[in-house]
């Protein structure tokens, strides 16, 4: 049984790690076993955290709005935490 793949503009749950539990948004990826996510907090856009694909959960499917922005490169930090904090809801 194969997981869906985690890909950029995805909200995911860290699985592993000193932030397991967390919720980020996954804002680029680097190769097929590692991405790079934000949570607009501690992991700001411009020092994002590397983080292998499998200690990854996804909580929701990219949004295109999401995705479009961070295509242009024009996210902030408080655009992140508001989406994320949407997601909690």
């Amino acid at each position: 049984m194969s997981r869906p793949p985690v890909q950029v503009g995805s909200v995911v749950v860290s699985k592993a790690g000193r932030d397991e539990g967390r919720t980020f948004l996954v804002i680029a990826s680097l190769d097929e076993e590692y991405v790079l996510i934000s949570d607009g907090r501690t992991h700001k856009v411009q020092k994002p955290k590397k983080k292998k694909r499998k200690h990854l959960k996804l909580s929701q499917e990219p949004q295109p709005h999401i995705v479009q922005r961070l295509e242009q490169g024009g996210v902030e930090d408080h655009e992140i935490r508001k989406w994320l904090s949407d997601k909690e809801e």
